[in-house]
């Protein structure tokens, strides 16, 4: 018996759940699927499949079977990856995890061209605005907002920089007035980003000071699409990447405050940072995403 080719006919079946939706899939006879998963389960001496004349279910066994072989083939993919990536081309699966509004705002409008591009590359991309661990999660690239902890797990390569604006909507401005200067914000709703602390202090760098601001307001959320819409319903005053509001600065439905500073929430840096494994090094598929990520950084939206 074939080990490798049963456990591929025996995650088949267990996926599509029959034997003959397997065969069409493996181009086999179904005959030939059943023999096969009746070698695996004689060779280990249990049933990993209940079987009736309607349907096929994994058996306890079986769950925990089909588990451990789905991840031994998935490594075998990976290693086969990993040697056939290092060739002229990219080529082969690769597993991305990007930002929610930034995959969706930067990313996405530009991966049919990459795609394109990279005819043998077959792209798995992610979106979460959690923090990825690379092994578990399988993930070959992660980009994140801001700066990475340093790590010899991990290889961290800062892609490029954008800039965050202080935005509000011609509504908002014309009801609550324009502050002045920064400190102004003290007296207005501040719409804030949720990086969990009560507490959130806006930094504004000019060119011959800086000064820090408490800002204050009835909306906070973990996700900047929200935060945007809220401004853009004159929710009050927001700080905003360039690459999510620029397209509503340009048409007036936000103005830009305060264009002399550069403003950042609390200690967070405007850097656009790639992660991956340091076995990854030299990967074709993994160098071509970086770059084209770092492609779009600071082009315009």
């Amino acid at each position: 018996m074939d080990k490798f080719s049963a456990l591929r006919t025996f995650v088949e079946v267990a996926e599509t759940g029959g034997f003959s939706s397997a065969g069409r899939r493996l181009d086999l006879a179904a005959s030939s699927v059943v023999r096969a998963v009746d070698a695996l389960e004689a060779s280990l001496g249990t049933a990993l499949l209940n079987r009736t004349t309607r349907q096929v279910t994994l058996s306890d066994a079986g769950v925990v079977y089909y588990a451990r072989a789905k991840r031994l083939l998935e490594d075998l993919a990976d290693a086969d990856s990993l040697v056939s990536d290092r060739g002229d081309e990219p080529s082969g699966p690769l597993r991305v995890s990007v930002p929610v509004a930034y995959g969706m705002r930067r990313i996405t409008p530009h991966v049919s061209a990459f795609l394109a591009r990279y005819p043998k590359l077959d792209l798995d991309l992610q979106f979460t605005d959690e923090r990825v661990d690379l092994v578990p999660s399988r993930i070959d690239v992660s980009i994140r907002l801001g700066e990475a902890t340093p790590s010899a797990d991990v290889v961290a390569k800062p892609l490029g920089t954008f800039r965050r604006y202080v935005v509000a909507s011609p509504g908002y401005l014309d009801a609550h007035g324009t502050p002045a200067t920064p400190g102004g914000l003290v007296d207005h709703a501040c719409l804030r980003f949720h990086f969990g602390v009560d507490q959130q202090v806006w930094t504004f760098a000019g060119a011959h000071d800086t000064m820090k601001v408490i800002v204050t307001g009835r909306l906070k959320s973990n996700h900047s699409e929200a935060l945007r819409r809220a401004a853009l319903d004159g929710a009050g005053i927001a700080l905003l990447p360039d690459w999510l509001v620029d397209s509503d600065v340009q048409s007036g439905r936000l103005r830009r405050l305060f264009e002399q500073y550069d403003v950042t929430p609390d200690a967070t840096r405007s850097v656009v940072t790639a992660l991956y494994l340091p076995n990854q090094r030299g990967s074709k598929r993994v160098t071509a995403f970086i770059d084209f990520v770092a492609s779009l950084v600071g082009a315009p939206g």
